[in-house]
C-alpha cells in the first residue's frame, strides 16, 4: 500500500522568502479547461479554496463535502482529503505557512483560529462576494507586487476569516448568544486533542490542562457541539486511526501500539464499536 503523499507549495508558484510561503491562484488558471481530480493528499501547509461557481466534491479526513456555488474550504496542515472539481469551476485558491500569517493580535488570533477550526462553510451569493473581493485583492496584490504587497495580502487575510466567522453557519458551532468564554475554552480544548491524543485518552487529563474540573469541560462541549468531552476524544482517536489505516502500510498491531494501544484486540473492538467496522475492513473496503 502507498503511504499518503505529503505536498508542499509548488516553488514556482510561491513567494518564499523571510515572510514565509505564500501562493494565490485563479481557479480558471488552475484547470485550464479541464476537470481536476486530486487523489488522497495531505499538506503541510495550510489550503484555502474558494469557490464561486462549480461543481465536484471535497472529501476531508474521510467526510465527504459536495462543492457547490459560494463554498469556501479550510485545511489545516496534517488533514487528508480528496479533490474533484469540474473545469468551469471559478474562485480562488490559497496556500500559506505560519509563517506567512499567524496573527499576533489577540482579537485576530482569535478569529484565525476559529476559522481555521471550520472545514467548510456553505455563504448566501449576496455575502460571498464580500469573500471574494477580499481574495481578488490578494490575487491582484501577489500579481503586482507593489511596494508594501505583503502587509497587504495580510490585511486582506485578516478581513477575509474575520468575514468568514460572520458568515459561517456550520450547525456545530456556538450560538451567537453564547459567551465567548465558552468558545475559547472550546476550541482550546479541540487544539490540545489534536495535539496529545496519542497520549491522553481521559476526560480529566484534558480537565486538568485547561484547569477545570470534568464537568465543566463536558458543560463547556456539550454547549458547543452537543456532545460530551468522550465522544470528542473517541472521535480523535478513530480519525488519527484512519489516518494511519490509509497513509501507512503498517499492521493493525503497529498502529495500535503508534495509539498508545498495548493490547491491539482492545484497539480491533474500540474500533469497530465506533466505526461501524473492522481497521483491516476500513482499510479493504476504502477507495
Amino acid at each position: 500500500m502507498k503511504s499518503i503523499p505529503v505536498r508542499q507549495i509548488a516553488p514556482e508558484k510561491t513567494l518564499q522568502s523571510s515572510a514565509g510561503r505564500f501562493s494565490v491562484r485563479d481557479l480558471q488558471q488552475v484547470l485550464n479547461g479541464k476537470d481536476l481530480v486530486h487523489d488522497l493528499h495531505r499538506h503541510d501547509f495550510y489550503f484555502v479554496l474558494a469557490v464561486q461557481r462549480g461543481s465536484g466534491i471535497h472529501e476531508i479526513d474521510f467526510v465527504p463535502y459536495p462543492v457547490l456555488d459560494n463554498a469556501v474550504f479550510i485545511l489545516r496542515p496534517g488533514q487528508v482529503h480528496k479533490l474533484e472539481l469540474t473545469a468551469d469551476t471559478t474562485g480562488f485558491l490559497l496556500e500559506f505557512d505560519l509563517s506567512f500569517y499567524q496573527p499576533k493580535n489577540s482579537i485576530a488570533e482569535h478569529r484565525w483560529k476559529k476559522a481555521s477550526s471550520k472545514n467548510y462553510c456553505a455563504v448566501e451569493a449576496a455575502r460571498f462576494q464580500k469573500l471574494h473581493a477580499y481574495l481578488a485583492n490578494i490575487f491582484n496584490e501577489y500579481s503586482l507586487k507593489q511596494e508594501g504587497y505583503v502587509e497587504a495580502i495580510k490585511a486582506n487575510l485578516d478581513l477575509f476569516f474575520l468575514e468568514y466567522i460572520r458568515q459561517s453557519k456550520n450547525p456545530d458551532s456556538i450560538a451567537k448568544s453564547e459567551n465567548g468564554y465558552i468558545q475559547e475554552r472550546f476550541e482550546e480544548f479541540i487544539r490540545l486533542l489534536e495535539t496529545n491524543i496519542v497520549n491522553m485518552k481521559n476526560v480529566a487529563d484534558y480537565a486538568d490542562l485547561l484547569s477545570l474540573s470534568p464537568y465543566q469541560l463536558n458543560s463547556i462541549v456539550k454547549t458547543s457541539v452537543g456532545k460530551t468531552v468522550s465522544d470528542l476524544i473517541n472521535d480523535q482517536i478513530i480519525l488519527e486511526a484512519k489516518r494511519h489505516l490509509i497513509a501507512t502500510p503498517a499492521q493493525v498491531k503497529e498502529i495500535a501500539d503508534k495509539l498508545g494501544y498495548e493490547d491491539p484486540s482492545y484497539f480491533i473492538r474500540f474500533f469497530k464499536k465506533h466505526a461501524g467496522q473492522s481497521p483491516d475492513s476500513f482499510r479493504k473496503n476504502f477507495k
